[in-house]
């Protein structure tokens, strides 16, 4: 087995496993974490999608109780990151994601989703162009909570008040969006330019073509490049039917996660150990450099310690 000192802040689930499946069992998660070790994560915020706010609250709470009951699993869970209802409902923009229960950030809800979850939401996904937006990202920065644009079409203005407000990271910036867009003047190029924000990256060369990668990643700052999977139950097992949630997912031959009959990517099946090696093969870095950017990096700007295994 690798050394298990990967840490990937998005993960849906693994190993055929789906984490926000109603009806989770302790053996399923505890096989789900033993197989992320076996691939080298020592820890993850395991991600929750779109729904409506009282099926989340009870994903959370029943997730907890997984943790609380096999604690050693329950380690390599560092957090959560909620990824909707505060998503664009535009369709191309919300992805793979359900448009009606999309609707503007609501402090109420997430304080009642963060009291689910045993206070550990550590990160939210939403698009700024919602009314409100800004005062929801200022006020669960203030309280430790870090905030990333996705799924999203906002103007400079919108996006320069969410920067403003405390929004930090892009997520999985290239993908939730459009496969059309204005050459130019796109959501793509007005987040990318964003000095201020961090780009979180999947480097599958499915969501992103190797080539497209190599630009995106020379087009930011050093230290403004974080990578994901964005796995679901279909990573590190063979091609079938899964779910997130509610949802269906094939995934084919080519290891491409979509929704039956759709042509949106529904999360990815690429391991953090493979994607290791193509950030180091792919961007010409050293194996050190690239484990470090799946590791301490992103550990030091999510503000968590990973568990010594």
């Amino acid at each position: 087995m690798l050394s298990a000192d990967l840490f990937d802040f998005q993960i849906n689930g693994f190993g055929g496993v789906d984490f926000q499946r109603d009806g989770l069992t302790r053996a399923q998660f505890e096989h789900a974490v033993g197989a992320l070790r076996r691939c080298g994560t020592s820890g993850i915020f395991a991600t929750f999608i779109t729904d409506e706010v009282d099926a989340l609250g009870w994903r959370f709470e029943a997730f907890e109780r997984r943790c609380a009951e096999s604690p050693a699993a329950g380690a390599a869970i560092l957090g959560y990151h909620l990824e909707g209802p505060w998503l664009s409902p535009v369709e191309g923009f919300r992805g793979a994601h359900p448009a009606a229960p999309q609707h503007a950030p609501s402090l109420a809800e997430f304080d009642r989703l963060q009291a689910a979850a045993g206070g550990r939401i550590r990160l939210v996904t939403l698009a700024p162009e919602w009314p409100g937006s800004a005062e929801f990202i200022a006020a669960v920065t203030r309280a430790g909570v870090h905030v990333s644009l996705g799924h999203t079409n906002a103007t400079e203005a919108q996006i320069d008040e969410a920067v403003r407000a405390g929004a930090r990271f892009c997520t999985h910036l290239g993908n939730g969006c459009p496969l059309q867009l204005h050459r130019h003047d796109n959501i793509v190029q007005r987040l990318l330019a964003r000095d201020e924000l961090t780009a979180c990256f999947i480097p599958d060369g499915i969501h992103l073509p190797r080539a497209v990668l190599q630009n995106f990643f020379r087009a930011k700052p050093p230290g403004r490049v974080l990578f994901t999977t964005d796995a679901m139950a279909g990573a590190g097992v063979p091609p079938g039917r899964y779910t997130i949630g509610p949802h269906a997912i094939e995934v084919g031959a080519d290891g491409v996660a979509r929704q039956p009959g759709a042509q949106n990517f529904a999360g990815s099946t690429l391991t953090p150990d493979v994607g290791v090696r193509h950030v180091a093969d792919w961007l010409g870095l050293p194996p050190a450099e690239a484990r470090a950017l799946w590791s301490t990096a992103p550990a030091a700007a999510f503000g968590v310690t990973l568990p010594s295994l």
